[in-house]
């Protein structure tokens, strides 16, 4: 057992369980923040099933940034969609046999990563070239689209330029999630992104990119628009009404 396969293997269990920790205790806590007002963003639903439609249109359409921010909702949608499909693509990494979806989408998953990376250039050039937004953007906001940039380049560069051992790699990968732990590769281009990677596993659920589960929370888009039909009662207001009774 090498020196680099111990540090990779432990740094992994540790960014697998702030990530999974992390985003359970902030899912947690939007699940659980009162919501004591209709607060609807409209033209909204009036149904329920209405909320379901317009919340699939959110997730994947990005329908409210399409309809203020044509530019940016290219990028972003860009970006995600490219994201989308890479991920997809290292399933091949976790799963043997590879499931056949995953198989699929191999072909796509790899010329995504060129629209996730321009979509992420064109998000942080937005930081600069837009007054608004630069006035309003954060440091952090900035290290998060260098994270996110260093990981897909350099993700390029394996697929594109500098090959890997991604039999090596997937035995690795695969020793973590059955603790029967296999050397890494020593790739420095891979071991700097893996290193990348976790990196971001561990500092996402305290980050800006917790809006991944956060958009389902939001009450601009969640509730119906129903506040004539019925009375809108929070929790913990119903908890109230029920005690002074």
């Amino acid at each position: 057992m090498t020196f680099l396969t111990v540090v990779f293997a432990l740094l992994f269990y540790i960014a697998t369980a702030v990530l999974i920790g992390g985003l359970a205790l902030k899912i947690f806590r939007f699940a659980s923040a009162p919501a004591p007002l209709k607060i609807p963003t409209t033209p909204a639903p009036t149904t329920r099933q209405g909320v379901v439609l317009r919340m699939f249109r959110e997730v994947v359409f990005f329908e409210s940034l399409f309809k203020g921010a044509k530019w940016t909702w290219l990028f972003s949608w860009a970006f995600h969609m490219g994201l989308l499909l890479v991920l997809a693509r290292h399933f091949r990494y976790f799963t043997d046999p590879v499931w056949t979806p995953v198989e699929l989408v191999q072909f796509f998953g790899k010329y995504a990563s060129i629209a996730m990376v321009i979509g992420l250039a064109g998000l942080w050039g937005r930081r600069f070239l837009v007054d608004r937004v630069r006035y309003i953007s954060a440091p952090s906001d900035h290290l998060m689209l260098i994270l996110l940039l260093l990981i897909g380049l350099s993700g390029m560069l394996m697929t594109f330029v500098v090959h890997t051992d991604i039999v090596a790699l997937k035995q690795f990968l695969r020793g973590l999630m059955t603790f029967q732990w296999k050397p890494v590769p020593g790739d420095p281009l891979l071991l700097f992104h893996l290193l990348l990677v976790a990196t971001l596993m561990i500092v996402l659920p305290f980050s800006k990119l917790l809006h991944i589960p956060g958009v389902f929370f939001s009450p601009a888009r969640n509730q119906v628009d129903n506040p004539r039909e019925q009375r809108h009662i929070a929790a913990w207001a119903k908890k109230l009404e029920e005690t002074s009774h």
